[in-house]
């Protein structure tokens, strides 16, 4: 499964969880570390968990599990490693404290209409 079809399902699962202010980060130019990193936020803790189920229960039928996940207990801030995408899932305050997006900056912010535009044109 390539990096854009994780993270269409992995978008999809955290629509279907009800998840605010969805961000996607190409970071494939400016690190190693992954292609994408996907953003989100919940309410709280427990919508940040079924959120992250989801995602992992979406991308398990596709046949991927994540290589690490880390902060689930505490539901503040869930990272989830795909390989080729990075899922972060945070609740409000730690979205605005952590603002990955500007640490991020460099990598090219992709609005998630114009991912899914691209990957219906790319047949994924």
């Amino acid at each position: 499964m390539t990096a854009a079809q994780m993270t269409g399902r992995a978008i999809e699962a955290l629509e279907d969880k009800k998840a605010e202010n969805i961000s996607l980060i190409d970071i494939s130019e400016v690190s190693v570390l992954a292609d994408y990193f996907l953003i989100a936020s919940g309410n709280n803790r427990n919508q940040v968990q079924a959120m992250i189920d989801s995602v992992e229960e979406a991308l398990g039928r596709a046949g991927v599990s994540p290589r690490h996940v880390e902060g689930y207990q505490t539901g503040n801030w869930v990272l989830m490693d795909y390989g080729d995408l990075i899922v972060h899932v945070f609740d409000r305050q730690n979205r605005l404290f952590y603002d990955l997006e500007r640490i991020w900056r460099d990598g090219k912010q992709i609005r998630v209409e114009d991912f899914r535009k691209n990957a219906e044109q790319a047949g994924d």
